[in-house]
């Protein structure tokens, strides 16, 4: 099968672009490289710099390549950021999600779309949350995704498409960046091995739910193999704090962490939790990483230097 992973040079996209060579499929991976590195992707995965928010170049690597399918990571991913330029967020998250449509239509490709799952629900959901519970976003990258998802609903309705929506949960793992703005997990592990105290942004009891990275690979290769439209969350419906990730990376490290305190960020959830029956039932996909075996791999990731070409 023709794969294109469009943001496959970042870190749950490197690792897809990996699964799909594995099993012999031809992927091509379009990228921008703002946050995605080419170190990242085998020899075998052609790499092509190009934006979400360039309709024109991104429609034509699409009529080139030809693909059967095109699964749709590229974000601006960054809640802080988000609140502190939504135009720009939606720019990428919204306009960049139309532009893929776009392509994909122009092509007769299908369309797999990295959703969020935690940022799309309200302060008031029930959780753990299931994929009918009405999203009310506290974030503006929270509501760009979800009118990114309208979006694909809509050409599912208006031209007979074919697209489907994964909800992640907070994904982790190998090749997620220990430096950058958001992930908690490999942050944590960077500071604790440079001897220093992670930072917790409010008193720590606020929750997440996650999901290692090889499992959330594993939700997109089922996804593409049933070939349905459809929502689907893919988490492990658990709440984890920070306080206790902090503990628990101590534990991996073999020494007492000690976080320092700041400021609650605005735009962030409390609570976040995803329901993932529906994926179980009709992707056949369900987490097999724990996440004390999931933290390990991250930690002795990043002792070992973090290299670009880890596996998961």
């Amino acid at each position: 099968m023709r794969v294109i992973v469009v943001g496959g040079a970042g870190f749950i996209g490197s690792h897809l672009a990996d699964a799909f060579l594995a099993r012999g499929d031809e992927v091509t991976v379009a990228d921008d490289l703002s946050a995605g590195r080419a170190g990242r992707l085998a020899d075998g995965a052609r790499l092509h710099k190009v934006s979400v928010c360039d309709g024109p170049a991104l429609a034509g690597l699409v009529s080139r390549a030809r693909p059967r399918l095109i699964c749709h990571l590229a974000a601006q991913i960054d809640v802080r950021s988000s609140v502190a330029a939504p135009a720009h967020d939606a720019q990428v998250n919204v306009i960049g999600t139309v532009n893929v449509l776009e392509a994909a239509r122009a092509a007769g490709a299908r369309v797999l779309f990295a959703s969020s799952g935690g940022a799309l629900c309200g302060r008031d959901a029930p959780l753990p949350s299931a994929e009918d519970v009405l999203p009310l976003p506290e974030s503006p990258y929270g509501i760009a995704k979800y009118c990114a998802e309208q979006y694909v609903g809509l050409y599912n309705r208006l031209h007979g498409c074919c697209h489907t929506i994964l909800r992640l949960a907070n994904v982790y793992g190998p090749r997620q960046d220990p430096a950058g703005e958001s992930g908690v997990i490999p942050i944590f592990c960077a500071r604790v091995l440079a001897g220093e105290r992670p930072v917790i942004y409010g008193d720590g009891t606020q929750t997440r739910d996650y999901v290692y990275v090889a499992d959330a690979v594993a939700a997109f290769l089922a996804a593409a193999d049933r070939g349905r439209p459809g929502i689907w969350n893919i988490g492990t419906g658990v709440e984890v704090s920070v306080l206790q990730l902090a503990r628990l990376i101590g534990t991996t490290a073999g020494r007492r962490v000690d976080p320092e305190f700041a400021p609650a960020r605005p735009g962030e959830l409390q609570r976040s939790a995803l329901a993932a029956d529906w994926a179980r039932l009709d992707l056949g996909w369900t987490p097999s990483v724990d996440l004390a075996a999931g933290v390990s791999r991250v930690y002795r990731w990043i002792e070992a230097g973090a290299p670009d070409r880890a596996a998961c």
